[in-house]
């Protein structure tokens, strides 16, 4: 079985390729800086916002006397903004691949292209693919949301709410990154969202390899917005180690047209389209 390592792998040679292919880095930045900017503008006027929502949530505090009133509503406005904070980073990786959809799935089969043999296709309209990725990306946070509220409830164990926890939450955030990134080339393939979470599965330590070091580099945007394209290349390596193609995490040296990988023939158990 493959370790940590080679999982941690395939993120560097994504990096490398992406690096070695200049044209297709920037392509891959330009959803990741629509997101961001957006992001940071809704951010923005939420910290200016947040004071007044604090007040409007508060009515019956009008009357407190100095400091209980502006403690309560300063305490608050400092929960407002820090849940904005934390939903914006667990949504920025998915709303981002949702824009850059058409970028990262051109970007992806030129990886699979460089790599040799068929660039599997998926066949399906854009309006079906943006769909599917959507459909998708809640499905994985409405899972990321609950493991977060277990795992917040659990760091109110003594010792081990402040060392075990905080490991399984970088852990549990790494994976089900690692599940968004791959699911670029594997929906490609054919492949719905309950047969790539099965997949990820039979290869665990290889995917914490990937997705936890990216997912501890993706808690600062600007390091998100510039790593998402190898990101998205690494994963992509990664998909064809899944599907057993072969993999790109030894060294990384393919190039546009000249891979000699070798094409294993696919068989997904499912349609994208269910």
């Amino acid at each position: 079985m493959r370790d940590p390592g080679a999982g941690f792998g395939y993120l560097i040679n994504g990096q490398r390729w992406v690096a070695r292919h200049g044209r297709w880095f920037g392509i891959g930045l330009v959803p990741g800086l629509i997101t961001l900017v957006v992001y940071a503008g809704a951010l923005v006027g939420l910290g200016y916002g947040a004071d007044d929502l604090a007040a409007w949530a508060t009515p019956f505090a009008d009357d407190w006397s100095s400091p209980w009133l502006g403690l309560l509503r300063t305490t608050l406005t400092v929960l407002v903004f820090a849940f904005g904070l934390f939903l914006a980073v667990i949504t920025f990786t998915a709303v981002t691949l949702l824009v850059g959809q058409p970028f990262y799935e051109s970007l992806s089969e030129e990886v699979d292209r460089a790599e040799g043999g068929e660039v599997p296709e998926s066949g399906l309209p854009l309006w079906r693919e943006l769909w599917i990725s959507a459909r998708d990306s809640v499905r994985i946070l409405v899972r990321v949301a609950l493991y977060a509220v277990l795992l917040f409830a659990l760091g109110f164990v003594p010792v081990a709410g402040q060392t075990v926890v905080p490991l399984i939450g970088f852990c549990v955030t790494g994976y089900f990154l690692a599940e968004e990134l791959t699911a670029v080339a594997l929906q490609r393939r054919g492949m719905v969202l309950k047969d790539r979470l099965a997949l990820l599965r039979g290869r665990r330590l290889l995917i914490l390899g990937f997705g936890v070091p990216l997912g501890l580099a993706f808690l600062v945007p600007f390091v998100a917005v510039f790593l998402m394209p190898g990101a998205v290349a690494g994963a992509t390596l990664l998909a064809r180690e899944l599907v057993g193609q072969g993999g790109g995490a030894d060294d990384g040296t393919a190039d546009d047209g000249e891979g000699e990988g070798t094409t294993l023939p696919l068989s997904p158990p499912h349609t994208a389209g269910g």
